[in-house]
């Protein structure tokens, strides 16, 4: 099973934008653990919302509006995605890259795959 790993970060918090170097050694060896199990397929952290846009559409039409997001106290500061044999496992390893951080949220979401959209048409036909 794939799940995508999202941290979120304070962007209010100069460090969650300027890791030290014993944080990028950390990270780097945890990265480098988990792609050696096989479990990761992908990676990358994100620049912060000031380089980036938000793009809503609604009844009314769309809009886009530069970042920063200030209405945001946590943005997304990057991804993971992994392999894994179950959530508990996606959960574990989100726990261990959390333990990396002061402070950070992960969101840990289950990514569809073929199988899974014949069994959301079979819901709600049902």
């Amino acid at each position: 099973m794939r799940y995508l790993m999202i941290h979120k970060l304070d962007e209010s918090l100069p460090e969650a934008w300027n890791p030290s170097p014993e944080f990028i050694d950390k990270m780097g060896a945890f990265m480098g653990e988990v792609q050696a199990s096989g479990a990761l397929l992908a990676a990358e952290g994100v620049h912060q919302s000031k380089e980036g846009a938000l793009i809503r559409k609604d009844t009314t039409g769309l809009t886009v509006t530069d970042g920063p997001f200030t209405e945001a106290r946590e943005v997304i500061g990057g991804f993971a995605l992994v392999e894994v044999a179950d959530k508990a496992e996606a959960i574990q390893l989100g726990q261990r890259f959390a333990d990396l951080f002061p402070q950070v949220s992960v969101e840990v979401r289950r990514v569809f795959e073929e199988e899974d959209f014949g069994a959301v048409a079979d819901s709600q036909d049902a």
